[in-house]
């Protein structure tokens, strides 16, 4: 029955938009520029549904140009005409009836969607609305940049009493309780669009083909709502253009309509901030080689509550945990390794049968692969710069391989308590200028883009190996001080990927594609530097 339902949706979404379910949002002030903007999603991404905001276009002039463009593209790409005004959110300043002229322009040109915000569609009949835009199809939207809406289904039927063949809602999240409530509306109408909008709600936004939106939206050069992801990231790191689901184990490129299933499991990193994080990147790639039919994806979470309320209604499989809720997370577990209890951290978690949460700490492998290879770590005096998750894990994978372990932390107290959980001592900071280790570990996110920084002065770095669990940027000012002076140095990449592969096998039970995670890693750290050395210049 589950199948029968999620075929006959098929049909309903291929017959409408198409099989791409990723629109790319071509926003721009001059013809040209847009032009371009559907050159590049079109044959970089093979974008097949775009949609025009022809409300950013700075004048009538500009509006023809691009328009008359469009039948080089043949009838191969799906467009959506869109001309907000400013009542709508939009930058159109013309009327209702010059808003109608507009949209009736761009259906002559070729497309054939026309979305119409909800204040334009109420000041005219839903027959005059249809007859004034045929042949193309309605689809009635309703944005809200203040919050979620509260009764969805009435703003739903009211959009569709205004002629809608389909209806998009968006709203304003600030919590992940509040984009469930957009995505209960999608499980139930077969003809929903709903966009969460949000700096808080990204996750969401690339969940919400899984949940049951008709369509995902992604900018292609400049954003047009908040939160809104670029195409680039849709495609490439989530892989959202391809299909999803048990007959095809996992992402692949087959004939019919692509995206998520509510079959497709959901891991993900939950911290704050988040955006700087390059998990997502690593374990999709991982998922992708693997035929695994899951899609990792970043949560920003500032209460735990939410999300954790959230684990069961989005099918969430397993999570990684980073700053600030390592230890937090600790508490609202139904278990936990050993070791990770021994610790105190947890930095991953996998959500067993009924929901109940099982936590784990592969910091503690990460920083031992990392560092053992350059440190004799049995006859070792090791610095570790702070004293919090990270510290924790790093304080005692150290320990248990036999190095003294001196803690430095602008708390004393954290810092005293982490020393006395690992038989270790404490140093003052106005005394590092005096002492010498065999290796320091800066476990603070000071010098993480893109604040950049270092936790300690030159003078105070006195040792033969200096290893940074920061891995953006994967040379930080700490580590470039130390090279100065002629220290070994350990980039925070290598952790990163020997924790996150312990992770990926824990969650999966399978073996992890060692070499395609580091290699989609590394390969993101050159571009990032690439990119630096260029604004540099």
């Amino acid at each position: 029955m589950v199948e029968a339902l999620a075929f006959a949706r098929e049909i309903l979404i291929f017959g409408m938009f198409g099989p791409d379910r990723i629109c790319g949002v071509v926003a721009a002030p001059t013809a040209s520029e847009a032009t371009r903007q559907i050159r590049t999603a079109v044959s970089r991404y093979g974008s097949r549904t775009l949609e025009l905001r022809l409300d950013y276009l700075r004048n009538a002039a500009e509006r023809a140009a691009l328009l008359g463009g469009l039948s080089r593209h043949g009838r191969r790409i799906v467009f959506i005409a869109t001309c907000r005004s400013r009542r709508g959110g939009g930058k159109f300043g013309g009327g209702v009836a010059a808003e109608i002229a507009v949209l009736a322009q761009a259906v002559r040109a070729g497309c054939c969607w026309c979305d119409v915000e909800l204040e334009t569609a109420e000041r005219m009949q839903p027959q005059e609305l249809r007859r004034a835009l045929a042949p193309a199809r309605l689809l009635l939207s309703a944005h809200d940049f203040q919050r979620t809406p509260r009764d969805l289904g009435g703003l739903a039927r009211r959009l569709e009493r205004c002629g809608a063949d389909a209806v998009k809602i968006a709203g304003a999240c600030r919590s992940l309780a509040e984009a469930r409530r957009l995505f209960s509306l999608a499980r139930r109408r077969r003809n929903v669009v709903v966009v969460p909008m949000g700096d808080e709600v990204l996750a969401p936004r690339i969940l919400a083909l899984r949940e049951g939106s008709l369509l995902a939206y992604a900018s292609i050069s400049q954003g047009t709502a908040p939160g809104q992801i670029s195409l680039q990231e849709m495609k490439q790191t989530y892989r959202l253009d391809r299909r999803f689901g048990p007959s095809a184990g996992g992402p692949t490129r087959r004939r019919g309509v692509y995206g998520p299933t509510r079959r497709t499991r959901v891991y993900g990193v939950i911290g704050d901030p988040i955006g700087h994080s390059l998990s997502p990147l690593v374990h999709n790639a991982a998922f992708a080689a693997r035929n695994v039919n899951a899609v990792y994806v970043p949560f920003r979470v500032r209460d735990l509550g939410d999300f954790l309320r959230s684990v069961e209604p989005l099918g969430i499989a397993g999570f990684s945990v980073t700053i600030p809720h390592k230890q937090a997370i600790v508490r609202r577990l139904d278990g936990c390794d050993p070791l990770a209890a021994q610790v105190g951290a947890v930095n991953t978690v996998v959500v067993r049968a009924r929901g109940r949460l099982y936590g784990y700490n592969t910091d503690y492998v990460g920083v031992l692969r990392a560092i053992e290879r350059r440190v004799p770590l049995a006859s070792s005096r090791v610095l570790l710069v702070g004293a919090g998750g990270a510290a924790r894990a790093a304080a005692f994978a150290l320990a248990h391989a036999g190095a003294a372990v001196v803690v430095c932390a602008r708390r004393l107290a954290q810092a005293r308590a982490l020393a006395r959980a690992v038989g270790g001592s404490v140093v003052e900071r106005r005394m590092l200028r005096q002492e010498f280790f065999d290796a320091i570990v800066n476990c603070t996110p000071v010098g993480m883009h893109p604040g950049g920084g270092s936790p300690l002065e030159p003078a105070e770095i006195n040792c033969r190996v200096v290893m940074d669990l920061i891995y953006r940027p994967r040379k930080t000012e700490l580590l470039r001080r130390a090279e100065r002076r002629g220290i070994e140095i350990i980039s925070g990449a290598e952790m990163f990927l020997a924790q996150g592969i312990a992770q990926w096998e824990i969650w999966t039970g399978e073996r992890a594609p060692e070499a395609v995670m580091r290699r989609v890693l590394h390969t993101a750290l050159d571009r990032e530097e690439q990119n630096a050395a260029r604004r540099i210049r």
